[in-house]
């Protein structure tokens, strides 16, 4: 038997067929569709991706570097102008405030000084001190009581300072002048640090004097007049230091 009549034997039997399967168009049309669309979208999307990484070039990043290095430039000299103008600003405050501090403080010294001396003259004893032999300064209404024209000088003069004070301490430096080399920044981080040392010494002068003009701790001429001359004496001396360095200070920046 032949080839060809064995195959023609085969077929019926086996189910095969030699021809071609027919497709439906109505069925298979919207197979093929989505299958064009889905090829379609592909090209699209590859070809999307291929013209951004074709718009980023090296010339568009530089660009772009250099607005925003501009951008940061811009900021950082708006606010160099604006500390600028902010420290000049408390500058016309702070000037005449210091000196309106310093002239307080001249006037509390002095009466801090006829004070002691009325209380307790030059290391003088309970016995032998000015209010005790009738020549106190200012008659010997001022040898009781609340001392009022030191007391209230020392209220203006503590005023004046801490609104002073807290202005030196909001002043910006956006020069960095402090912190530089040359005999001007030398000079203002020596202004700088004798600002700690008046504060220092204005705290202990209020509290010292609170603890001796109030009576707070019980204390009184009869019975602790060592006790009261000996604090009466670093008030003075602390009052004395507290002033040398605001004048120094002012001195520093005026001359």
């Amino acid at each position: 038997m032949s080839l060809a009549a064995v195959v023609l034997l085969a077929t019926p039997l086996f189910g095969l067929t030699l021809e071609a399967p027919l497709l439906d168009p109505a069925a298979d049309l919207p197979m093929l569709a989505a299958v064009q669309l889905d090829l379609s979208g592909e090209a699209e999307l590859s070809g999307g991706e291929d013209e951004d990484e074709a718009d980023v070039s090296p010339e568009s990043a530089a660009e772009a570097g250099e607005h925003d290095s501009r951008a940061e430039k811009d900021d950082a000299e708006d606010d160099y102008k604006e500390q600028t103008s902010y420290r000049n600003d408390l500058i016309k405050l702070h000037r005449p405030l210091g000196i309106a501090t310093w002239a307080s403080m001249t006037v509390t010294l002095g009466m801090g000084f006829i004070q002691y001396y009325n209380l307790y003259g030059f290391f003088a004893g309970q016995g032998d001190n000015p209010c005790v032999k009738g020549d106190a300064i200012f008659g010997q209404n001022s040898c009781t009581g609340r001392p009022w024209p030191h007391t209230l000088s020392a209220g203006l003069t503590t005023g004046l300072y801490t609104s002073t004070f807290i202005i030196s301490i909001l002043m910006p430096d956006p020069d960095d002048l402090a912190t530089g080399p040359g005999e001007f920044a030398s000079t203002l981080r020596l202004h700088k640090f004798l600002r700690w040392v008046h504060l220092g010494g204005m705290i202990s002068q209020v509290v010292l004097g609170v603890i001796m003009g109030t009576g707070m701790l019980g204390l009184d001429r009869a019975n602790d007049y060592d006790t009261l001359q000996a604090l009466g004496t670093v008030h003075m001396a602390t009052g004395i230091i507290t002033y040398g360095s605001l004048t120094w200070a002012g001195a520093l920046m005026t001359f």
